[in-house]
């Protein structure tokens, strides 16, 4: 942190005279900077935060969320009507097409969905599980089958669900296709420098009565920063207009910057720990020990974590789930007080007196990464940490090699505990408790339409994930933005930053 705060000594004499934000309004560009980059940007094949911002803004779903009021609106679907519990038709625009000038109709649509269904490859396929598959009534007709009653579909439609070209994939192929996407989204990709870089332009042959507008900022360049520290370079070496998720302190000097504005604002997001209980990284993995579990939950105290590295607002959820979402019942989790000496006679009683070493590998801010692995310490845990880029860290947790897993999880934004729970505890690749009975609980609280009956599976299945040790919440996340006082920009409460509603003043 000394090196940031010196870095702001040293740029800022020389930036305060003038803003540079008068020189991108004329250049009709936002430059964009965060932290880690997306090695692929097919939304369906990357599961990072800024990969869903970038989908989002060059691709079209069937639905659109609106992001006031979370009301569903249409998007390149006009209408839409439940023939039965497990039966959508949607009727669909006419006169859309793809940033390569190919008509939009309803075989892209049911390519888009059957495909996805049937590629193990897919990043999230707990996002996907209730649906069944998709058929053409007509040109602008089509028709989604869900597998099971689920009362979250036309969220996940309007969040996750993303639609291909299917003539212009088809004939790239699907890893050309990946390299340079095209979608039929308010910005069309125009450069991809790997995972570094990627520029998008407005898209002239838009549709003008999308809910998303006509983006009134012409180009978007997105800059890909491999330390967070570096944001505060970024923006202060005039290399960006808009950075987010600075660190603290360098927010709060940030904010100081006459040309520049900080915003915070909770997001949907949580930190969690994630404990090998199911021995994926090995048998012997003391992990697999409840009591050696219970003791690491005492061993953390997250409220000093949450109000000290965290400022504006973080909470300790209780239940492993953002405390908005439906089915997240607090009240059925077993709480985890701060209590290092229970979690020394809990190691004792597990038959380990003096501790044990293990791995712990993380994304999240080092700072972060450093006090968990600090509170492990005094209690005799040796948490030898990997600290690693975003992508390469889920690659690993996924092939099943972190004992101690530490990240992030947003939930697509989709405010509803099925974008959480069966994502870590349905036997994916992000599941380390491998749990049947959690497993069915899941799946039949995901399979009612009846809100009660939902909220007493979700809550039971709360119950047993607490009470086993499986998955520790942190802390809720304060998302930090930083951008040029010329820009207009509005932050919304889904962690979804919008560019298209942006504009230079």
């Amino acid at each position: 942190m000394r090196c940031v705060l010196a870095l702001l000594a040293a740029l800022l004499p020389a930036l305060l005279p003038n803003s540079p934000a008068h020189a991108q309004k004329s250049a009709d560009t936002l430059r964009v900077s965060w932290f880690g980059g997306v090695p692929n940007l097919d939304p369906y094949y990357n599961q990072q935060r800024v990969g869903l911002v970038i989908a989002h803004h060059a691709f079209d779903g069937l639905l659109q969320r609106d992001p006031e009021t979370f009301a569903i609106k249409p998007l390149l679907a006009t209408s839409w009507r439940y023939v039965d519990d497990t039966t959508l038709d949607f009727d669909l625009r006419h006169g859309v097409t793809f940033h390569d000038g190919s008509p939009f109709s309803a075989d892209d649509v049911v390519y888009t969905i059957n495909t996805i269904l049937a590629d193990p490859a897919v990043a999230v396929p707990s996002n996907f599980l209730w649906l069944a598959g998709a058929e053409r009534l007509d040109d602008y007709k089509v028709r989604i089958r869900l597998k099971r009653v689920f009362p979250a579909a036309l969220e996940y439609i309007a969040m996750v669900l993303p639609i291909w070209p299917k003539a212009t994939r088809e004939r790239l192929g699907a890893d050309a296709y990946a390299k340079l996407p095209v979608g039929a989204g308010p910005y069309r990709i125009t450069r991809v420098d790997g995972a570094a870089e990627v520029e998008m332009e407005r898209y002239e042959g838009y549709y003008p009565d999308s809910p998303k507008g006509r983006p009134a900022i012409r180009r978007l360049i997105m800059r890909a920063i491999n330390e967070p520290a570096g944001l505060t370079a970024e923006i202060l070496g005039n290399r960006a207009d808009w950075v987010w998720q600075v660190v603290p302190d360098a927010f709060d000097h940030l904010s100081q910057v006459p040309f520049l504005t900080g915003v915070r604002a909770e997001s949907m997001r949580i930190g969690y720990l994630s404990l090998d209980a199911a021995g994926r990284t090995g048998a012997d993995n003391p992990l697999t020990n409840l009591k050696v579990r219970q003791a690491i939950f005492h061993a953390i105290d997250r409220p000093t974590i949450a109000r000290t590295l965290i400022p504006g607002g973080a909470r300790v959820p209780d239940g492993p789930c953002y405390p908005t979402q439906f089915g997240c019942d607090a009240a059925a989790a077993l709480r985890y007080d701060y209590d290092p000496d229970k979690a020394r006679a809990l190691l004792l009683d597990a038959g380990y007196p003096n501790g044990f070493p293990t791995e712990m590998v993380s994304y999240v801010q080092p700072a972060i990464t450093a006090a968990i692995q600090g509170y492990l310490k005094a209690v005799g845990i040796d948490a030898d940490v990997r600290q690693l880029q975003t992508a390469t860290a889920i690659q690993r947790s996924q092939e099943g090699r972190n004992p101690l897993d530490l990240g992030t999880w947003g939930s697509y934004s989709v405010n509803d505990v099925s974008a959480i729970l069966p994502n870590f505890f349905t036997f994916t690749n992000a599941d380390y408790a491998r749990d049947p009975e959690l497993k069915t609980l899941i799946e039949q609280g995901g399979n009612n339409v009846e809100p009660d009956t939902r909220r007493k599976f979700y809550s039971a299945a709360i119950k047993r994930i607490t009470e086993k040790a499986y998955w520790l919440p942190l802390h809720t996340y304060v998302t930090t933005y930083v951008y040029r006082r010329g820009l207009a920009f509005k932050p919304f409460p889904d962690e979804m930053p919008r560019f298209y509603t942006s504009s230079w003043k």
